[in-house]
């Protein structure tokens, strides 16, 4: 097992090469759930992600054998930029595996770092065994993810980092899906100060690491916003020291994640991919666990697919009422549509989208029902604008 001097080494290791990223107090997300939260801003890396710290330690490791023959690795994203990246800088040939749901930009950008590219499998399983595939039949050297110790070492230099700019945390918040970034953290906090606690989160349709510590049996699988954790089988490096060190684990749902994910994007004006929101998700799920604390969140990356952003966005704005769809009844003559705009105009509401339904509908035949999609500024605004439809005659309510 990794000790805290592994950890050390490897800091020396990726001095320079990668980002000694900021660990700044949130004050606006601190008063929001009452605990002084620090954010760990790993999706400013080069290639967004604290990846590339573990694949930094890994490569500058290399025998003069192992460069000449290259290296290959499966990830569905944030792994594989940083193996790509820092292969690229040491001019090394990588190889990278990854499976068919990965999103494109992470494709692209891996490609980008003049990596070879092979999309293969359903799952990160089927990926793994094709890259293990490929590394015997090509001599490759392969690069684990997660279930590695160098791999594990390069991550924990984020906890040195914590720990080093806020030494007063008491509480770190870590997203897990094979476990390489948390049994980092936790063997160098752990070290530095083994009174603090460890929590560990997974999404509810990935929990293979909470099913292995809690000795759970809850089913896994299907599609989450938090690919980068979608994980199904925990490392054994990583379990044993998660066992070790890490207090406890915790899930969130995908409704979580997103509402973490623009508050973030809002409140921080930073952006984070599904796995990087999943910290401050555990805390939105339960603020009174957190209430009076220190608490440390790594922004673990952010490479997101701008189609599912723009989304979670949009889905954001509905569930805090900024965006909200009403259905107004009204007699299907000349000038209603007007009298409704008006009224809704004067409420200081904007309509994004107006649809008519006449065929579809159990109102009368000389009626209309009319459904707008607003811009509003809250729930009780969105009140007030059916409040002045109804003052104006109209049925209207809320959808």
């Amino acid at each position: 097992m990794i000790q805290i001097a592994d950890i050390r080494a490897a800091a020396d290791r990726l001095r320079g090469q990668v980002l000694e990223t900021p660990c700044v107090e949130s004050r606006t997300i601190s008063q929001l759930l009452g605990a002084q939260v620090f954010l760990k801003f790993e999706n400013l890396q080069f290639t967004a992600s604290f990846k590339e710290r573990g694949a930094c330690n890994k490569l500058a490791q290399l025998s003069p054998d192992e460069r000449r023959r290259g290296v290959i690795a499966m990830s569905a994203g944030n792994h594989a930029q940083g193996v790509a990246y820092h292969a690229q800088r040491l001019g090394l040939r990588a190889v990278i595996v990854m499976p068919c749901f990965t999103p494109g930009v992470k494709i692209e950008r891996t490609r980008s770092f003049g990596a070879e590219i092979v999309l293969y499998g359903d799952t990160l399983d089927e990926a793994r065994n094709h890259a293990q595939q490929l590394a015997q039949e090509q001599q490759l050297v392969f690069v684990h993810p997660y279930d590695d110790e160098a791999i594990v070492a390069g991550q924990g230099t984020v906890g040195l980092e914590m720990l080093a700019a806020v030494p007063t945390l008491d509480t770190l918040v870590v997203a897990v899906g094979g476990g390489g970034l948390i049994s980092g953290i936790a063997v160098a906090a752990k070290a530095l100060k083994p009174q603090i606690e460890l929590i560990g989160v997974q999404t509810l349709r990935f929990p293979n690491m909470f099913n292995a510590i809690k000795h759970a049996a809850l089913p896994q699988g299907g599609s989450t916003i938090a690919e980068g954790i979608a994980v199904g089988t925990p490392g054994k490096v990583t379990r044993e020291i998660v066992a070790r060190h890490v207090d406890d684990m915790v899930l969130v749902d995908e409704g979580d994640i997103e509402q973490a994910l623009v508050m973030l994007l809002e409140i921080e004006k930073t952006l984070v991919e599904g796995a990087g929101a999943a910290p401050l998700a555990a805390m939105l799920k339960d603020p009174a666990r957190f209430r009076g604390r220190q608490v440390g969140l790594v922004l673990g990356g952010g490479n997101i697919d701008p189609m599912l952003l723009a989304a979670i966005i949009e889905r954001g704005l509905v569930r805090g009422g900024r965006l909200a769809r009403i259905r107004v009844n009204a007699r299907d003559v000349p000038g209603s549509l007007a009298r409704i705009t008006a009224l809704v105009s004067e409420a200081g509401a904007n309509i994004n989208e107006v649809h008519h339904q006449r065929a579809f509908t159990l109102l009368a035949a000389q009626n209309v029902e009319i459904e707008l999609v607003l811009q509003t500024r809250g729930p009780d605004h969105i009140r007030a604008v059916l409040e002045a439809l109804r003052q104006g005659g109209f049925l209207a309510v809320a959808q």
